[in-house]
């Protein structure tokens, strides 16, 4: 989960705290499983994986009311974006909302990766789960803004009277800031005028199309999913075991970026390659980008010798040292752009592993990278 990057937020997004280590987590933080489908605990063969991921939702509440402690909220994006472009199986917030406010608490739909038709379908992407799905809390923020800095946040009238009652005043001094509000109705009006949502729908459709095409070409392509311009594949060394592919995942977006095609890769082993282009995005371009990655597929899939068996020529075997050499220096050059954006200085009593070090960060990332590629 990631929903942002102030410190409150870092404290609820294990995206982003698991990165400081294994403390990092607060003690009034729960993380249910991701209900991914295809790598998560139930996958796509489980008779019912909604129920089961929301009865993994069901069991926390449960221990932490025997522990004493009470639920304030359920956050989840409507779709996980940097988790690895997850879509939660139909009917899984219907049931986890059910057992949150059996509990006394409210579910928050984050929708600042998703909203505003992205996914073609609806105009939000909490509705995918169906019509009898509302949830309590909405959150959105830079697609209405368009690249100008905006956020929102809708709710029932109850809960806004509630906070009103409370006594916490909130203001901010560039709340309803006039010139934003402007960007914002004009942003609206491009979407329904221009049709982006339709856009998404067509063009969405037409991408998961030809990366299904690539998906029965290539060893490398395990799972394809998305929803509208929200698309996900998931690169394997082994589609039986969905071993993550993740130096050829970083592989495969240098190359494209060399290109002028930028992609990146996230989930939790950073092997999804994640399609969330711009909502003007064409069936031209979609088959510009595909195309390219057919290209880098079969590049490495050769080199590697997926295709051939491990039967590798010397000519490939030269292929594979080079691949491995060019993703190494990649990867340490991630290594010094972090170190660079996180200074040098090693605070006292700090691990060094965490201290922004850079030949630290630059050998951790070589051994990373080569464990990866054995």
């Amino acid at each position: 989960a990631y929903h942002g990057h102030v410190t409150s937020l870092i404290d609820i997004s294990p995206y982003k705290f698991n990165q400081l280590g294994k403390d990092s987590k607060k003690e009034f933080v729960h993380v249910a499983p991701s209900p991914d489908i295809y790598r998560g605990k139930y996958r796509e063969d489980h008779p019912d994986p909604a129920s089961a991921y929301a009865e993994e939702v069901k069991k926390i509440i449960e221990e932490t009311q025997k522990n004493g402690r009470k639920i304030a909220a359920f956050i989840a994006e409507s779709m996980q974006s940097c988790g690895g472009q997850v879509i939660p199986p139909v009917g899984y917030f219907q049931k986890v909302a059910e057992y949150v406010h059996a509990a006394g608490g409210v579910f928050i739909a984050d929708e600042v990766q998703v909203g505003f038709g992205r996914v073609g379908k609806h105009f939000w992407a909490f509705q995918l789960q169906g019509e009898d799905f509302v949830p309590d809390i909405v959150t959105m923020g830079k697609p209405i803004g368009n690249g100008h800095p905006m956020s929102c946040v809708v709710t029932t009238r109850e809960i806004a009277e509630k906070f009103g009652a409370s006594g916490l005043e909130y203001f901010n001094t560039f709340g309803g800031n006039p010139v934003s509000c402007a960007i914002g109705l004009a942003v609206l009006d491009v979407i329904e005028k221009e049709d982006l949502q339709g856009n998404a729908m067509r063009v969405g459709s037409y991408l998961l199309e030809l990366l299904v095409e690539q998906k029965k070409k290539h060893p490398l392509v395990g799972d394809i999913r998305g929803v509208g311009l929200f698309v996900g594949v998931d690169l394997v060394k082994d589609q039986q075991k969905r071993t993550p592919a993740t130096a050829e995942a970083l592989h495969l977006i240098y190359k494209l970026k060399e290109q002028k095609i930028l992609l990146s890769a996230d989930g939790p082993y950073r092997n999804i390659l994640k399609f969330k282009p711009p909502m003007c995005f064409t069936m031209e371009d979609a088959k510009h980008v595909v195309e390219k990655i057919d290209v880098l597929l079969t590049e490495m899939e050769e080199a590697t010798g997926m295709k051939t068996g491990n039967d590798v020529s010397a000519n490939m075997q030269c292929k594979i040292k080079f691949m491995m050499s060019r993703v190494l220096e990649e990867a340490q050059a991630h290594a010094r752009q972090a170190a660079g954006r996180r200074g040098s200085g090693v605070r006292e009593g700090q691990d060094s592993t965490q201290s922004g070090d850079p030949e630290l960060m630059i050998t951790a990332a070589d051994d990373y990278t080569r464990r990866l590629i054995n």
